[in-house]
């Protein structure tokens, strides 16, 4: 059995399934970083993702590559919002491990105008 944990040191892009409201699944691949036995991501506050984040926290993740292939174990797990010195500290992590492609997302966002949501997911 795969290490929950282990098969996402080194990886990219995770694979995270959230819930629509009669529980269909719906997996989009996403940039994150590990701190503390969580995985922290950003998005898009108006996101589908968030939405369904704000009605149901449980989720799925997977290690994946860009496209959203799965290339491991799936591994349930619970998110919660993360707000303040912790969304800000997730950003700078994010910053370092993505260097100049995440800045140019950056850009991009700030130039929409668009608020973002950072995340932290629990595993187990």
């Amino acid at each position: 059995m795969t290490d929950e944990r282990s098969q996402f040191a080194g990886r990219r892009y995770i694979s995270l399934e959230t819930y629509r409201r009669n529980g269909t699944p719906v997996r989009t691949p996403v940039w994150f970083v590990e701190q503390n036995g969580e995985l922290m991501f950003y998005t898009m506050a108006a996101s589908g993702k968030a939405k369904r984040l704000g009605r149901d926290r449980r989720v799925r993740v997977a290690p994946c590559d860009a496209r959203g292939t799965v290339e491991g174990g799936w591994a349930a797990g619970t998110a919660r919002p993360l707000q303040g010195e912790e969304a800000h500290q997730a950003d700078t992590m994010l910053d370092r491990k993505y260097g100049w492609q995440r800045g140019l997302i950056r850009l991009l966002v700030h130039l929409r105008g668009r608020p973002r949501a950072a995340y932290a997911i629990r595993l187990g």
